[in-house]
């Protein structure tokens, strides 16, 4: 790694190792993902292809975020950080989202076995945990912990520490994305208004970490200039909230069409009774 932030150079054959591990496990999941979708088309099931195709750009996303030069350029430069935080922990989730991967595990499983992962899932603990208030403290929480504590500064010198970051950035935010955008339906979907109310806090969080960043009060002990902390926190904010305003489409979007299927299921029941009701010829 770069010297300026002391955690030297690795050496040696396999040096490289630890940085192409994300390759290697997003390479698995992407062929895992393909296989199960392969596997419901041949049954006849089907599988739409956009999701697949959006499973495709999400892990395109992290592939570029954990590659090994972005990675390095993270440790010695905020804006890079920064662009990696984007990435893994708000765009690709979006992507992620729209690619229902867990609806796609549960449709290729054993009925029993489903049935009891679906079990598990609407359990009170996980309930608990994929609560939108949970996923939100998780997510914001999160950062304002990294940036708002000598974490960041941590994170700089300990190669372990920056891969338990990262990690936790895409977790929360994919979380955060999937239960806040309510889309995949065996996720225990929370009401509307609480979701919505989640979203406003979320951007108006994230936005404040942005501002704090630009004035320069935080992250200490990082060595950035303040021009650069001053960049980054550009990038935080503007492309922050395109991530926050393409989630509340899914959001809205969601409840249009859940919406729209319900008017058209009690149209579908009237109609039924009308015709019940109604004196034969």
């Amino acid at each position: 790694m770069h010297a300026g932030h002391g955690m030297g150079t690795p050496s040696g054959p396999g040096a490289d190792l630890p940085l192409l591990l994300p390759w290697g496990l997003l390479l698995a999941a992407a062929m895992l993902y393909g296989g199960l979708a392969t596997r419901q088309v041949r049954a006849g099931r089907g599988w739409p292809a956009a999701r697949s195709i959006w499973f495709a750009l999400g892990s395109l996303l992290l592939a570029v975020a954990f590659s090994p030069a972005l990675t390095e350029l993270a440790h010695a430069d905020v804006r890079a950080h920064m662009a990696q935080h984007l990435l893994t922990g708000m765009f690709a989730p979006l992507a992620l989202a729209l690619a229902w991967p867990l609806t796609l595990l549960l449709r290729n499983l054993p009925v029993q076995l489903a049935r009891r992962l679906m079990g598990w899932l609407h359990a009170p603990p996980l309930r608990l945990l994929t609560s939108p208030v949970t996923a939100l403290l998780l997510n914001v929480g999160g950062l304002s912990l990294l940036y708002l504590t000598p974490l960041y500064a941590l994170m700089l010198h300990r190669p372990l520490v920056h891969g338990l970051v990262q990690f936790h950035v895409f977790a929360a935010g994919l979380l955060y994305t999937v239960v806040v955008a309510g889309i995949e339906p065996v996720v225990a979907r929370a009401p509307f208004a609480l979701r919505v109310a989640v979203l406003l806090l979320g951007t108006a969080a994230h936005a404040t970490l942005a501002k704090l960043l630009y004035a320069g009060w935080w992250p200490h002990g990082t060595g950035n200039p303040p021009g650069q902390l001053q960049q980054a926190a550009k990038l935080m904010y503007s492309w922050g909230d395109l991530a926050e305003m393409l989630l509340a489409v899914l959001v809205f979007w969601g409840w249009y069409v859940r919406r729209g299927r319900a008017q058209a299921r009690a149209r579908g029941s009237a109609g039924q009774n009308r015709a019940v009701t109604s004196p034969g010829r």
